[in-house]
């Protein structure tokens, strides 16, 4: 952006008393306000109708919870991945289903926590709409005993924080938010920005609210976490999405420079434009991958079945009630089979080798006693992108 009189739009840098510059931003919208021109409109447009797809995609599937369960945990790791763990997709699943791996990554329970927070704040939605108070619930639920927990689990800051490379201080530092003083009132006025009644499309404020929330970073851990927790939030409240199945993370993973170079755009040069454009080309991106992934999805389950119905014999009664359990739970012991169905053990044992042989799920733990069994093509479709 070339305009001098700009560059305020987001905010001013402000030397403090000890010597460095913090930022102090201004509350939202920004002025002069957003130039929805030149291919802005083009891509809220495009953003618009690839929402309205992935959600009349979604409301196809037979249970779209079942979805759900799967993306919130895709979500979860690569928006972890962004902060720095290693734990894959496939490790937040054994983990759940009891596995013990002493090779599996210690962060993996920050994962788990992201998990939780997400669906705490889903529940909360129908109750309390998104808002401070709602945002000190799910930062205590993500911090709670993991990395960080030490760090005021569900409390604003009551010091400076800053952002930059291992050994940067706040005189060096790339970035060094608000001082702690100044939290409430830019919290205060984030939270009045969400739900004022004006002609600002709803991706557009999404967009904004986003930037400010990691602007004021009103936490010492997990503000970033946090802030994409919040877009699937305002997603889901606002009415774009009936069931939450738009998770940015991926696109800002694969783009991790470009996404931290637009926020800092925002805040040294006003550039709201450029965000927003980075922003709905993300919507664009993820929502077509969410469409497919669901696609795939439905064309998975009819496949495994019509191999059940025609293999299974007098046994693919209880072959499509573990194949529906698989779809929220995709990896079961023979115990858990034996629940789901109601037979015996020697039953279940029987129902679960035989869809072994069949290609629908497979051994994954090696041992002679307490096997668990993943159904595997189905977690595929959500692994093809998040390293194992």
């Amino acid at each position: 952006m070339s305009d001098p009189s700009q560059s305020n739009r987001a905010g001013v840098y402000v030397r403090q008393p000890t010597g460095y510059r913090a930022f102090m931003p201004a509350p939202l919208p920004p002025v002069p306000p957003i130039a929805l021109q030149g291919e802005l409109p083009g891509l809220l447009s495009q953003a618009d109708r690839a929402l309205g797809r992935l959600d009349g995609s979604v409301l196809t599937l037979p249970n779209p919870d079942l979805f759900i369960f799967m993306y919130v945990r895709k979500e979860a790791v690569l928006s972890s991945q962004i902060e720095g763990t290693q734990s894959s997709l496939q490790d937040v699943l054994a983990a759940e289903a009891e596995l013990f791996d002493e090779q599996r990554p210690h962060d993996v329970g920050e994962v788990i926590n992201y998990v939780r927070a997400m669906h705490h704040g889903l529940a909360r939605l129908s109750s309390l709409p998104v808002s401070l108070r709602l945002v000190l619930e799910i930062h205590a639920k993500l911090m709670r005993g993991v990395r960080g927990g030490h760090l005021q689990p569900g409390e604003l800051r009551r010091s400076q924080n800053w952002i930059g490379p291992p050994g940067s201080t706040l005189a060096t530092a790339a970035y060094v938010p608000p001082p702690a003083h100044e939290v409430p009132q830019a919290l205060g006025d984030w939270e009045r920005f969400l739900h004022a009644r004006d002609e600002l499309p709803p991706l557009v404020r999404i967009a904004l609210a986003h930037v400010q929330f990691e602007t004021i970073h009103p936490f010492l851990d997990g503000n970033g976490r946090v802030g994409r927790l919040l877009i699937t939030f305002l997603l889901t409240e606002s009415g774009i999405l009936h069931k939450p199945v738009l998770y940015l993370s991926h696109y800002f993973r694969m783009h991790r420079q470009a996404y931290y170079d637009h926020l800092q755009a925002v805040r040294d040069r006003g550039d709201w434009e450029g965000w927003l454009a980075f922003f709905l080309r993300g919507v664009i991106a993820v929502a077509g991958e969410a469409a497919e992934t669901a696609r795939r999805i439905q064309l998975l389950r009819e496949a495994h079945r019509t191999i059940i119905t025609e293999q299974l014999g007098r046994a693919a009664g209880n072959g499509h009630r573990v194949l529906e359990r698989l779809f929220d739970r995709p990896i079961v012991s023979v115990a858990d089979v034996q629940q789901v169905t109601g037979t015996t053990y020697v039953a279940a044992n029987t129902l679960v080798r035989r869809m072994a042989e069949l290609g629908i799920i497979s051994e994954m733990t090696g041992y002679a006693r307490n096997r668990r069994f993943r159904y595997q093509p189905y977690v595929q479709l959500f692994t093809d992108e998040v390293p194992a």
